[in-house]
Formats: C-alpha cells, sequence, structure tokens
C-alpha cells in the first residue's frame, strides 16, 4: 500500500502538472482555471465544522469524487470552445455588483431616465442651444428633474418640449420649482405627461410666480375639476402668458367655472384651448360672463365640450359687448341650430366686433342661420364660417 506521504507527494505532483496545463491555455481560460482555484481555497478556508459536511450524504470521499468530476468537466470546457470561457471583465463586474444580478429592464426606462441627467450635465454651461426638443423619451419624474434642474442653471435656452415623457406629479413638482427660478424660458410643451391635480398645485403657484413664460401646453393630462379651480387662480394673477393649452382633460363642473373666471380676470393671453373638457352649460355660462370682462383675448376654442343650446346662447351674450375676440371655435357640441343662431345674431347686435371666424363644425343649420349670415355678412365682410351642413341637404356647407 502506498504511504501518506506519497500520497501528498503524488497530489503535489498532480497540482503542478494542472497548474503547468493552465500556464499553457489562452489568458482568458487561465483567468477562469485560477479562480475555479482560488474559489475551492476559498471555499475550504472559510468552512468551519459547525457546517457540516459539504456532500448532501456527508461523506467527504463522494465530495471528493465529485469534485474531480466537476474538474474533469471543467477542462472538457476549457477545450469545448468560445462559449464557456468567461472574460475577466464580466468577472470584474460581478465583483462591482456584489454577486447580485443585474435587474433586465424591457421597457429601457432606466436607460432613458440616466440618458436624461447624463444630457443635463453639458447644457447647464452649453451657451448655443436655444431650443430643445426631448418629446416621448420615456424620463419620468427622476428624468424630467434632472431637466429641470439645468434649466434653473441655463440662461439660453427659451424653449423646451417634455411632451409625452410619463413625468407625472414628481416631474410637475421639479417644473414648477424650477419656473419659479428661470428667467429666460419662453415656451413650454407639457403635454400628454400623466399630470393629475396634484400636478396643478404644485404648476399654479408657479404660474404665479413667472412673468416670462408666454406659451404653456398642458393637453393630454388627466386635470380634473381641482386642477381647474386651481388654474383659474394662477391664471387670473399671471401677467406673462400669451397663449395656453388645456385640451384633452376632464376640466368640469366648479373646476370649468373658475377656470372661466381666471380667464376673465386675465389681462395677457390672447389665445385659450379648452377643447375635449366637459365645461357643459354652467363652463359656457362661465365663458360667456368672462368674455364680457375680458379685453385682450382673441382665440378661444371650447369644441367638444358637452355645450348645450342653451349654454351657447349664454356664452353668446358675452359676445354682444366683447371687441377682442377674432376666433371662436363651438365645434361638435350638441348646440344645434339654436346656439348657432344665438352666436351669430349676438355678432349682429355688435357693431364692434372683431370677429372674423366661427367654427361650428359638425353642427347642422337651418335657412334662418343663412339668412341670419347674409346679414351679419354686410358688418363683417371678413367673417367666415365652418358647420356642418344646412337641414334638408346633402353634403357639407361653408360659408
Amino acid at each position: 500500500m502506498p504511504s501518506v506521504l506519497e500520497d501528498d507527494d503524488a497530489g503535489t505532483e498532480s497540482e503542478k502538472l494542472q497548474l503547468g496545463e493552465v500556464g499553457r491555455q489562452p489568458s482568458s481560460q487561465v483567468g477562469k482555471a485560477t479562480r475555479q482555484l482560488r474559489a475551492s481555497w476559498t471555499e475550504v478556508g472559510v468552512r468551519g465544522p459547525e457546517d457540516g459536511p459539504s456532500s448532501l450524504d456527508g461523506n467527504d470521499q463522494d465530495r471528493g469524487e465529485r469534485e474531480g468530476e466537476e474538474e474533469d468537466k471543467d477542462e472538457e470546457e476549457k477545450l469545448g470552445g468560445e462559449e464557456s470561457v468567461i472574460s475577466d471583465e464580466d468577472y470584474d463586474t460581478d465583483l462591482e455588483l456584489g454577486g447580485k444580478e443585474k435587474a433586465y429592464d424591457p421597457s429601457r426606462k432606466t436607460c432613458y431616465m440616466k440618458g436624461a441627467k447624463a444630457l443635463a450635465v453639458p447644457l447647464v454651461t452649453n451657451t448655443s442651444i436655444l431650443r430643445l426638443n426631448l418629446r416621448d423619451n420615456w424620463m419620468e419624474g427622476l428624468g424630467g428633474a434632472a431637466i429641470a434642474e439645468m434649466l434653473k442653471e441655463n440662461c439660453y435656452i427659451t424653449e423646451v418640449d417634455l411632451s409625452n415623457n410619463n413625468l407625472g406629479d414628481k416631474g410637475a413638482r421639479a417644473i414648477a420649482a424650477m419656473l419659479k427660478e428661470n428667467g429666460t424660458l419662453v415656451r413650454l410643451n407639457l403635454s400628454g405627461n400623466l399630470f393629475t391635480d396634484r400636478s396643478a398645485e404644485f404648476l399654479g403657484p408657479a404660474l404665479v410666480t413667472n412673468t416670462k413664460l408666454q406659451h404653456l401646453d398642458m393637453s393630454y393630462n388627466a386635470l380634473r375639476e381641482q386642477a381647474g379651480q386651481i388654474l383659474g387662480d394662477a391664471l387670473s394673477e399671471n401677467m406673462g402668458l400669451r397663449s395656453v393649452s388645456l385640451a384633452w382633460n376632464g376640466i368640469r363642473g366648479r373646476g370649468a367655472v373658475m377656470l372661466a373666471e381666471g380667464l376673465g380676470g386675465n389681462i395677457s393671453l390672447r389665445a385659450v384651448d379648452l377643447s375635449f373638457n366637459g365645461f357643459g352649460k354652467e363652463g359656457a355660462v362661465a365663458l360667456g360672463q368672462a368674455l364680457k370682462e375680458n379685453n385682450v383675448l382673441e382665440e378661444l376654442n371650447v369644441s367638444n365640450n358637452r355645450i348645450p343650446p342653451e349654454g351657447a346662447v349664454r356664452l353668446a351674450a358675452g359676445l354682444k359687448v366683447n371687441k377682442t375676440i377674432k376666433s371662436l371655435n363651438m365645434g361638435r357640441n350638441p348646440i344645434q341650430n339654436a346656439g348657432c343662431y344665438g352666436i351669430l345674431k349676438s355678432l349682429l347686435e355688435n357693431r364692434d366686433s372683431a370677429m372674423e371666424a366661427l367654427d361650428f363644425a359638425s353642427i347642422m343649420v337651418n335657412q334662418d342661420f343663412e339668412e341670419l349670415h347674409a346679414k351679419v355678412k354686410e358688418i363683417l365682410p371678413a367673417l367666415t364660417i365652418n358647420h356642418g351642413g344646412r337641414i334638408g341637404t346633402f353634403g357639407k356647407a361653408k360659408a
């Protein structure tokens, strides 16, 4: 029988042969073999008696046999091809992550947010870019906050498009903080960003403070009744905006009324888009009162707002005295011929009207409306009217 000493010598000789083979392998395979040896040494070094045997049945001899089989398998993999080779770079990355695998991100949202941060850094000191378009990049709140922080420092960019980025309430909060400090931004597009009434709580006070922003688009969001109240108060005090779009939201009820009241007190807005909300009769009545008080507004779009005939007639009361409104879009409201007739009649009674375009798209009118239109044309020859056609005729008429 061989002695213990002879077994030890044989083991030493085996290790030397293995190291010799490692030395003759490519560098990537050498790295793998070295890591395997380190792993085996580390396992022996850290395992104590309390850990128990590593084999399932507690047999150390079986463990040695399995380790020998695994070493043989590793040798076969090293000779099998490139697929079994692990680069040193991958090994270093595993160390940096602390052994945790990096989460798979199929939407790539993390890249977009990090990209926004990386882009914001050089833009802080950039002096040549005046217009920045970052629409539809899914930056979400963190990415929007990075851009907002940049705009606090940059004093050259005048136009920014952040539409369709899912900024949410967190992004709205960062944008609001920026608007309180920025003094150069003139045009800002925040359309399609999942803003809610909570977002309006941040943006409302910012619009009161900021006097440089002239054009604001907050369409295609989720603003509701409370947002209408907040923004109505803000617009009544704002002295810088020239145009604002709140189209495709859900402003209705008390929010629609207070928003209309805010427009009545505004002294700077020239164009307002309120289409695709839910102003209804109450909102239309409030808009009629606003048109009596406002003497600067030139364009108003309240199409698709579920305004009934009575609401249109009450809105027309404001047109009897208004001297600045040039374009009114009432299309796709259920105002019927009666509503259209009431609005047109108000222009006939207002010799100082500045109206140039009326839009009654998809609304049918009758012969009485056509006759009244002929009379109005005598005092407003430049007036154009679009409607859904005349009742009793086929096709769409456009006067």
